[in-house]
């Protein structure tokens, strides 16, 4: 009998953790992502939520120009992940997995809907 107590007792401590919850939600750390995905963070230049913001304006050959970042929360699944994948004039390039650009996306287009 104290066999068999021990053993669910073993069993228990072993087996808690694998079906207990992440230590952060998928959300947490998709925005913690956003913020600081290595270097500088997607919400310096599009905004807290993905929204869009002007980054600089200036003036160049007696005009007046504006640079923006877009909103990117209404971009496709498959351009987030190209524009992630690319290199760009502007935007610095990142060198992220998969499953951290997956992620990325998650927060832009779901949280910012709320």
């Amino acid at each position: 009998m104290r066999f068999w107590l021990t053993c669910n007792v073993l069993l228990f401590l072993f087996i808690t953790p694998l079906l207990s919850e992440d230590f952060i939600s998928k959300m947490e750390y998709a925005k913690m992502l956003y913020s600081n995905p290595r270097g500088i963070g997607c919400n310096k230049c599009h905004g807290e939520k993905g929204e869009g913001a002007v980054i600089s304006k200036y003036s160049s050959k007696n005009r007046d120009v504006v640079l923006e970042a877009p909103n990117i929360t209404t971009v496709s699944k498959e351009r987030f992940f190209q524009a992630l994948t690319s290199q760009h004039r502007v935007m610095p390039t990142y060198f992220l997995t998969w499953q951290e650009i997956d992620s990325l996306y998650y927060y832009v287009s779901s949280e910012v809907k709320k």
